[in-house]
Order: structure tokens, then C-alpha cells, then sequence
């Protein structure tokens, strides 16, 4: 029942996003910018990594997609919530798991396919890496996209306005983006810095892909950043099913 309730809701929110291409297209533009307008800088620049600098900026944009797009996906329960959508979910028998997995899965399915949308402009750029590492960064994609999602629907659920939602979001991104090293390896500023970024634990899934893109899959930064990402999923999910079944509509 867990697996045909969360195709039911996966199913329908999909086809609602499948719709609004405009809305899909829209969503990779600012890593599109990123990509478009901020990597010709960094061509030819000592950035302390194995790689080139596209090897360097692309995983970061990737994971930024992720970072951004699921952060603010509880924006939708927000609007559902004052339409009583979310209310007549809650009253039918459909897992409460299956509320939250349908709606994650669709938000990585998206994320997915606006990073390949980002990834084929990037190889168009000068991207060069291999086909595993890029596989394997959209799987850390996928992951990242899991777990935020399900905390930002866990505080979605929590909170009653878009007023209230954006700027708690925005004062726990801003800081995981500044100090993962998302644009730039965190290698190349002040020890203190550095040591400050290995408490986020995005900085682990950035280091994890960037070796990825450098053919380096048996790396301690890989085994780290698969251990954060399934760690942090786990918890994120556990999270956000315990809000589902918790919290009043």
C-alpha cells in the first residue's frame, strides 16, 4: 500500500509540474547564469583542486539547484494548506509516509532533470569529465533534494504564512551555501574558515561530486559524502513523517 499510495501522490504532483515547463525551464536558470556569466573567470586560475575549473564550479551549481529549489518547496504546502488540500489528504487513508514520499520524489525527478539540462550546457562550455562522476552527481542531486525537501515541507507544515516561511529558509540556506564551498573550494580561504565549513555538512557532498567529476571514486571525500547524504535523507524523511502525522492542517 506504501509503494501504490506514493505512486498515486508522486503521479499527480508530477503531471502538475510536467505542465508548467515555463516553471521548469525557469527553475536552472540561476545556476544556468552562474555557469554562463561567473566560469569564464575562473578559466585558467589556480583553484586547488585536481580538476579544471569547470570540473571545480559545475558540481557546486549542481548541488546549488538542489540547495535552493528544495529548500523552498514547502512553499507549495503553504498555498495547499490554505485551500484545504492538504486537510482532505489527511482525512483519506493514504500513508502519511506516502504524503511526504510522493511529493519529494516528484521534487527530485525535477531537480534531476534540470540539472542534465544544466550539465549539457556545461559540456557545451568546456565541461570534461566522466560519465560515472556525472551519474554519480546527479544520484547526490537526487539525495540532497530528498532530504531538503522533506525538512522544508516539515516546516512548511509547522508555520501558516509564506511570510514566516522565507525568511526562516533563507537564514539556514545562506549560510550552507557560503560555507560549503559551493562556488569556490573552501581550500582557498583562512584556516579558520575551512575548519568552520567541516560543521556544514553540505561542504561533504560538494567535495563528494567534485571528485566525482575528477574520476576519483574511491576518495575519503566521496565515502564522507555518501555517509552525510544517506544520513542526512534518512533523518530528513524520518522528520518529515512524523510532522505529517502530527501537525494540523
Amino acid at each position: 500500500m506504501l509503494v501504490h499510495d506514493t505512486a498515486l501522490i508522486y503521479g499527480r504532483y508530477l503531471r502538475q509540474s510536467l505542465r508548467s515547463r515555463f516553471a521548469l525551464l525557469f527553475g536552472v536558470l540561476m545556476p544556468l547564469l552562474y555557469l554562463l556569466f561567473f566560469g569564464p573567470l575562473l578559466t585558467d586560475l589556480p583553484l586547488g583542486g585536481a580538476g579544471s575549473s569547470w570540473q571545480m564550479l559545475v558540481p557546486g551549481l549542481l548541488l546549488q539547484l538542489g540547495l535552493f529549489g528544495a529548500s523552498f518547496a514547502g512553499f507549495a504546502i503553504i498555498v495547499e494548506k490554505s485551500q484545504g488540500v492538504v486537510e482532505r489528504m489527511r482525512v483519506t487513508p493514504v500513508s502519511r509516509l506516502a504524503l511526504l514520499l510522493g511529493r519529494v520524489l516528484r521534487d527530485a525527478t525535477v531537480f534531476v532533470l534540470q540539472a542534465v539540462l544544466l550539465v549539457l550546457a556545461a559540456l557545451a562550455m568546456g565541461l570534461r569529465a566522466p560519465l560515472a562522476g556525472i551519474l554519480i552527481g546527479f544520484a547526490f542531486v537526487a539525495l540532497l533534494t530528498v532530504s531538503l525537501a522533506s525538512l522544508s515541507y516539515a516546516l512548511a507544515m509547522k508555520l501558516h504564512t509564506p511570510g514566516e516561511f522565507g525568511p526562516a529558509v533563507n537564514a539556514l540556506t545562506m549560510p550552507m551555501m557560503l560555507l560549503s564551498g559551493l562556488m569556490l573550494p573552501m581550500t582557498l580561504g583562512p584556516a579558520w574558515l575551512d575548519v568552520l565549513s567541516h560543521f556544514v555538512p553540505f561542504r561533504y557532498l560538494v567535495d563528494a561530486v567534485r571528485d566525482a567529476y575528477v574520476g576519483s571514486y574511491a576518495s575519503a571525500h566521496m565515502a564522507y559524502g555518501v555517509l552525510v547524504a544517506l544520513a542526512l535523507t534518512a533523518l530528513a524523511v524520518t522528520v518529515g513523517t512524523r510532522v505529517f502525522r502530527t501537525a494540523g492542517a
